[in-house]
């Protein structure tokens, strides 16, 4: 059987529809042609337009009693820019979040035994992480056409990488130090801080 086509094919050639034919289109008339030029089913016409407009990469706007829609490859590019400038600052400031954490755990490793302090530490590393792992999958959705967007991509994925390793070389440190000094046995200490057996850094 031919396997069916995704959201994401879906949503790039209906926008190559609006590139090529560069002009105004209803509703009615896309669900009309697009099935015919692009091959996508007429029932999913309407979510994939609306999935393009609700990321700004295409326009609507009501004329009389109808609703236009419309998409230039120069107004999507700049919808693409914006969208990565905003990634690109999150990622900068969570980065500052990670320097501040990793200065914490430093701090804690020289011999602080305050636990309480040090779960809460763990716990804003683990959030870090996710909210991080989330900018990525953003990232991606709006590089996967665009070659600059794809190497941007890649170079905060491995500045992602790199502080994750980092997190993880600490928490190590760290580990080390409290059953070094305190004798405190290591499966305890992973089950006191919610540490994975299986923790260990990215290859």
């Amino acid at each position: 059987s031919r396997k069916g086509v995704s959201a994401a094919e879906k949503r790039t050639r209906l926008l190559d529809y609006f590139h090529e034919t560069l002009t105004f289109h209803k509703l009615q008339e896309l669900e009309k042609s697009v099935p015919k030029e692009k091959g996508i089913v007429q029932q999913a016409v309407k979510d994939v337009l609306q999935s393009l407009v609700d990321d700004g990469l295409v326009t609507v706007e009501k004329i009389g009693t109808s609703n236009f829609y419309w998409s230039f490859p120069s107004a999507v590019q700049q919808a693409k820019n914006a969208q990565l400038q905003n990634l690109e600052a999150e990622l900068n400031r969570i980065e500052s979040t990670n320097a501040a954490l990793e200065s914490k755990i430093q701090e804690a490793a020289g011999g602080r035994e305050d636990s309480t302090h040090r779960q809460e530490m763990l716990k804003e590393l683990q959030e870090a992480e996710a909210r991080d792992a989330q900018y990525q999958t953003e990232l991606k959705q709006y590089s996967d056409n665009d070659p600059s967007l794809i190497e941007a991509q890649k170079k905060y994925s491995q500045i992602a990488k790199e502080a994750t390793n980092r997190w993880t070389e600490n928490i190590f440190t760290f580990q080390s130090y409290c059953v070094d000094k305190f004798m405190v046995d290591r499966q305890e200490f992973n089950r006191n801080f919610n540490i994975p057996e299986d923790l260990d850094t990215l290859p």
